[in-house]
């Protein structure tokens, strides 16, 4: 069998049409998986959803809010009535820039919506599905550096992905003999569109000149590309690591361990 096959699994990717999700919708269909990508607009999903399909993979688009529990809910109730739930990716997430005083409440309130609570819904939702197949499923959350290690003018961000890593130790403690292995992922600045806009909003005129500075702040010398995110998110979420479960994987050129 060929390694790192995602052969009839279906696997739930949210916020799967950009970025760092479209790379894991994207890997994940190449290696078999039937991937479902729920995204808040559905026509991202779907068009993320007609690349696998073109390419002769298994895709489903659904529209979906992760914030909201019943909407969550449903589309995991939709999903599970004719595909056993093998693997849910919470990738689904958004960023706030700012220091604890030039945080306001609402930055405070959105970010918890998405970012933990979000991740908590899909959990929910798909671990009662998980559950009754008793057939080895993965749950993979996408935390971030700022988990771990402080990152200046990200306090609510760091706030939400520190929720994410310990979340995801105590689905992976209280899981274990259900057979529900849960992991994370803790990447640098990994070069999507969402750095190019934020490069461009923030600095007009400078943006070449921001991206090597950016680039240079990983000690590796240059981001991350979203398919080597996605290279780990296969390797984790195959059968080839059913030993590894309660784990953070930092993906970030040295940052963590090399700054400083």
């Amino acid at each position: 069998m060929l390694q790192f096959s995602l052969q009839g699994k279906t696997a739930i990717v949210t916020g799967g049409a950009s970025g760092i999700g479209k790379a894991i919708s994207l890997k994940f269909g190449e290696n078999g998986a039937h991937v479902c990508i729920l995204e808040i607009q559905l026509e991202a999903a779907q068009s993320t959803a007609k690349i696998i399909l073109a390419a002769g993979g298994k895709a489903t688009a659904y529209q979906c809010n992760v914030a909201n529990q019943q909407e969550v809910q449903a589309v995991i109730d939709t999903i599970s009535e004719s595909n056993s739930i093998d693997i849910l990716v919470n990738n689904a997430g958004i960023a706030h820039i700012g220091n604890i005083e030039n945080t306001q409440e609402s930055d405070l309130d959105r970010l918890y919506n998405v970012n933990i609570k979000g991740v908590y819904n899909c959990m929910l939702a798909c671990i009662q599905k998980m559950k009754d197949t008793k057939n080895g499923s993965v749950i993979l959350n996408m935390a971030s550096i700022a988990s771990s290690v402080g990152i200046a003018d990200r306090f609510a961000y760091s706030m939400t992905k520190g929720a994410v890593l310990t979340m995801s130790y105590s689905v992976a403690k209280d899981y274990l003999k259900e057979g529900i292995r849960c992991n994370t992922i803790s990447p640098a600045r990994i070069h999507t569109p969402f750095v190019n806009g934020f490069i461009a909003k923030n600095y007009p005129g400078q943006e070449t000149e921001m991206f090597e500075k950016l680039s240079k702040t990983q000690p590796i010398g240059r981001m991350g590309k979203p398919e080597e995110v996605a290279n780990l998110a296969l390797f984790l979420c195959s059968n080839e690591a059913s030993f590894i479960t309660g784990t953070d994987f930092p993906i970030d050129g040295g940052f963590i361990k090399l700054n400083g």
